[in-house]
């Protein structure tokens, strides 16, 4: 648990009474709340228009914030607690009564972009699902776990970008589940650590990687197979996705292409290992984000000399 979430969360926890704060105190809560838990955000809001800044930090934060009530209080029936306060937080934010200070900054967010209370609702439930379902029988209930859990997050984007349509909603849904994939992918070490288990029992067992193997961490041809073909899953996934960057506006394509670029680079890193996810987790350096980055950013220079 971070230390600024801990401090917000005794100030601005369940049952904690306090004055109504100002949009002002909000933004600045958000922004603040965003750079101590996305490092690489001050570079990546170089790329946004300077006023959705502080709209997606709210939306940030309210993404982040659940996730924390989620992973960070305990777990159990304290989590699921937590995330029953949060849900009816955000019923008051869309009755006209916001009170936390990340839904006194969201407020305006909802009203200006016109999101719906659906999106926000469905990645709560995420994270409840987090707290009562630790592993997953077959690939497609995976899939519908990304529904909640990915899906909402592009969606969101979209919107915030001005540019929703379903059409470019299902593309995007192709991308984000891809990016919750890979995320998966990467940490089968760690969340085997908090005791979930993110690779299907019907791909363990079409493989013949035993419940004894994945107890024990064993890095055999049998686990190295099973991630090769979930890896070109994702892969394939990513590309399915991928009609969305000619749909976007130019300026926001290049911020499409830094998600996917760095979602994709995830995978390379694992093929890279030869699969080795129990014994090394894959990650980017700084190096190597500074390179995406800056692949970027050179593609935005012609949009901003326009």
């Amino acid at each position: 648990m971070s230390e600024f979430f801990k401090k917000s969360l005794a100030k601005f926890g369940p049952e904690k009474a306090y004055a109504v704060p100002s949009l002002e105190f909000s933004r600045q809560f958000c922004l603040t709340f965003t750079h101590n838990n996305y490092e690489n955000f001050s570079v990546v809001s170089r790329l946004l228009p300077k006023p959705l800044i502080p709209h997606f930090h709210a939306v940030y934060s309210f993404c982040r914030w659940a996730d924390d009530l989620g992973d960070e209080t305990g777990g159990g029936e304290k989590a699921l607690e937590y995330l029953r306060w949060w849900r009816l937080e955000l019923s008051g934010c869309y009755l006209g009564k916001p009170y936390h200070p990340i839904f006194v900054a969201l407020a305006p967010t909802i009203k200006r972009f016109q999101i719906p209370e659906q999106l926000f609702k469905d990645l709560i439930f995420a994270f409840e699902q987090d707290q009562l379902v630790l592993e997953y029988q077959t690939y497609e209930q995976l899939l519908q776990y990304c529904k909640y859990s990915a899906n909402p997050v592009g969606r969101l984007v979209l919107m915030l970008w001005e540019t929703y349509d379903e059409e470019k909603a299902v593309y995007s849904d192709h991308i984000c589940t891809a990016l919750q994939l890979a995320n998966f992918w990467q940490d089968v070490a760690r969340d085997f650590l908090i005791g979930r288990i993110y690779i299907p029992a019907e791909c363990r067992l079409k493989f013949n990687y035993t419940p004894e193997d994945y107890g024990c961490r064993k890095q055999n041809q049998a686990f190295e197979s099973m991630m090769a073909d979930l890896v070109d899953r994702t892969e394939k996934m990513f590309f399915m996705g991928s009609p969305l960057l000619s749909m976007v506006p130019k300026a926001r394509k290049v911020d499409l292409e830094l998600f996917m670029e760095g979602g994709l680079s995830i995978l390379g890193k694992i093929k890279k290992l030869n699969y080795k996810v129990w014994e090394t987790r894959p990650s980017l350096s700084k190096w190597e984000k500074m390179m995406i980055l800056g692949k970027s950013l050179l593609k935005r220079l012609p949009l901003l000399s326009k």
